[in-house]
């Protein structure tokens, strides 16, 4: 029996549609879009102002008072225009990096008191250090927790909350490193509001002030050595603790 020609051309149809499906481009996916530079200002803004109302008349003042001095700088050299051509964007330059050092002393205060607050203050050093993102001591109970961070000064032990419940944490770790990094040195910072601690928004600074001890080889020679130890104290067998430190001479 003889095919009909509507049922011949609609099979070619159904296979040229066929083929132009398998070789035909797939939709690209449409990416999501960051937010501005602006945007991303104005939330900061926002979120700063929120815990210190006086960031916006500050801002405003080191802005003025940059404007007026490069206002009255090109007056004396009888070239104001110029003097406020180059004030003004330098005023924006200072009233931003206000913003931005009052937006990082909001943030802090937003997550003090907080588990795993002095974790986020390492997130904070320059390069140069090795930080990690989970504690490497923690009291179940109290929530107490000791972070580490190793770089040129040794290694920086931080920890939060009271002195007299983390202090046992502290000594414990200090003493651990001390058997398997016997010649690097370990110092330890308490993060708080009491005496002899340090607030989260001052651990990066302080860390940043100690002496440098460390060769870059020897920070990375250092972590690698703690990370092979694990977070329990045992050490493996064959390995010598007192060649824990990289010689100089080499």
């Amino acid at each position: 029996m003889a095919k009909s020609p509507d049922s011949s051309n609609s099979t070619s149809a159904g296979s040229s549609a066929v083929k132009r499906s398998m070789f035909s481009r797939k939709p690209k996916e449409a990416k999501a879009k960051k937010p501005s530079r602006l945007k991303q200002i104005g939330e900061v803004f926002t979120m700063t102002r929120r815990h210190d109302p006086m960031v916006p008349w500050l801002m405003l003042a080191v802005f003025l008072g940059v404007v007026a001095v490069s206002f009255l700088v090109g007056f004396w050299l009888d070239n104001w225009i110029t003097g406020l051509i180059i004030g003004i964007p330098l005023g924006l330059l200072a009233a931003t990096f206000i913003l931005s050092r009052r937006a990082e002393r909001a943030a802090f205060a937003q997550i003090e008191n907080q588990p795993g607050a002095s974790g986020a203050a390492l997130g904070t050093l320059r390069r140069g250090w090795i930080t990690e993102e989970q504690p490497v001591a923690v009291n179940p109970r109290t929530q107490d927790a000791v972070f580490r961070a190793v770089g040129r000064p040794g290694v920086v032990l931080v920890s939060e909350g009271p002195t007299h419940r983390v202090k046992p944490l502290l000594d414990a770790e200090r003493k651990r490193l001390a058997r398997i990094l016997p010649n690097v040195p370990v110092h330890t910072i308490q993060t708080g509001r009491g005496e002899g601690q340090v607030p989260l928004s001052q651990v990066a600074k302080q860390m940043g002030k100690m002496k440098k001890e460390l060769t870059k080889l020897e920070v990375s020679t250092v972590s690698k050595r703690i990370a092979s130890m694990g977070n329990r104290l045992p050490i493996p067998k064959g390995i010598d603790p007192y060649k824990a430190r990289p010689n100089r001479g080499r």
